[in-house]
């Protein structure tokens, strides 16, 4: 667990690097015509730069439907693909689709996932994506979903994908050219999931990632605290963080990051931006924390959240003007001894401080008399 008396230098900083930011008129300061669809070109610049500004983890948000039907982009590349591309462009940053699992068949999620892993040499996690209107599941021949049938089957995708990438043991690959052996089929195991919605027959098609596990990041509304390696708090203030933090530690949840929105001080105030940007289209309330003012007072904010959380996830109002902030004014005021910055080599898991799973089928390891 983070050490909180660290204060921000013991946070570890994720980025949601969807888009042109959160702020719906951040595509104003792109430098693309309206509706332009978002290029390779732009994944790679904002992911390069967050990786340079030292951030552990980049986040990838998507939905099954189009960004929307105001005048910023028409289109995107699909969140596991982004993070597929930016895989071989980093070595150090972590790489965190959204995946809808409503919307996904559940062993092509995993399959995508674990290929994601060897292809960023364990830096994968999984941002769970759950959307369950009417207008996001008719693409896929669904009805809505209700509440409880919601955290349902975000339990079963969440359980089966963990069973999927458990059912290769780690030494299942034995590559023997001498008896032309690619593996070992004792340590490849079959999975038989039977849930409410799907079923599912394992194994995987894909060895076991780097990581043994996936980093899954679930949302706080999706009741899967017990499931999840992190949990994304998304509240108002910082005592409702706090208490929902603590909710989700005494139900098992390993890390907590609290979800915050920022517009800083850049060439204008971050009020005057603020007003130019909402004369173009009005910022919506989120449920997140929203930050707008100095770098200075952002790390207060991030002092007092490391009071109760492990980590936060910054969505950038946008990501032209307020990244380069972020990375000239913010983090290089968390340096220290105790920075929490990844390193090349290292996996997510390492990076954030989390073990690496044995697989359940594994043998148990000999001990001693």
């Amino acid at each position: 667990m983070t050490d909180r008396e660290a204060g921000p230098a013991g946070l570890h900083l994720a980025l949601e690097a969807d888009g042109d930011g959160a702020h719906p008129a951040a595509w104003r300061h792109s430098g693309r015509p309206p509706g332009a669809v978002l290029t390779p070109g732009a994944v790679r610049d904002v992911v390069l730069a967050a990786e340079d500004a030292g951030f552990a983890l980049v986040t990838f948000a998507d939905s099954p439907l189009p960004p929307g039907a105001g005048p910023g982009a028409a289109g995107r590349l699909e969140a596991g693909t982004r993070a597929s591309y930016a895989a071989p462009l980093t070595e150090r940053t972590g790489l965190a689709p959204t995946l809808h699992l409503t919307t996904t068949e559940p062993f092509h999620l995993a399959t995508q996932l674990a290929s994601l892993d060897h292809a960023s040499h364990g830096r994968a996690g999984w941002v769970v994506g759950a959307a369950a209107d009417e207008a996001a599941l008719a693409g896929v021949g669904r009805t809505p979903l209700s509440a409880a049938e919601l955290v349902r089957e975000t339990a079963d995708v969440i359980d089966t994908a963990r069973a999927l990438w458990d059912s290769w043991e780690d030494d299942a690959v034995i590559k023997d050219v001498a008896t032309g052996r690619f593996l070992d089929a004792r340590r490849v195991h079959h999975i038989d999931f039977e849930g409410e919605s799907f079923t599912v027959k394992g194994p995987l098609i894909t060895p076991r990632p780097p990581q043994g596990q996936i980093v899954v990041l679930a949302p706080d509304t999706l009741d899967a605290d017990a499931r999840a390696d992190v949990v994304l708090v998304a509240r108002p203030d910082p005592a409702s963080i706090a208490a929902r933090a603590a909710t989700a530690r005494e139900a098992g949840a390993p890390l907590v990051f609290a979800e915050v929105e920022v517009l800083l001080d850049a060439a204008a105030p971050a009020a005057d931006r603020l007003a130019e940007l909402n004369g173009a289209a009005e910022w919506p309330e989120s449920g997140r924390l929203r930050h707008v003012g100095s770098p200075d007072s952002l790390l207060d904010l991030l002092r007092e959240l490391a009071e109760s959380v492990d980590g936060v996830r910054l969505h950038p109002a946008v990501l032209a003007v307020d990244l380069p902030v972020l990375a000239e004014r913010v983090l290089p005021k968390q340096a220290g001894a105790r920075r929490r910055a990844p390193r090349a080599g290292s996996t997510l898991r390492e990076v954030l401080g989390l073990p690496r799973p044995v697989s359940r089928f594994a043998a148990p390891a000999a001990t001693s008399a």
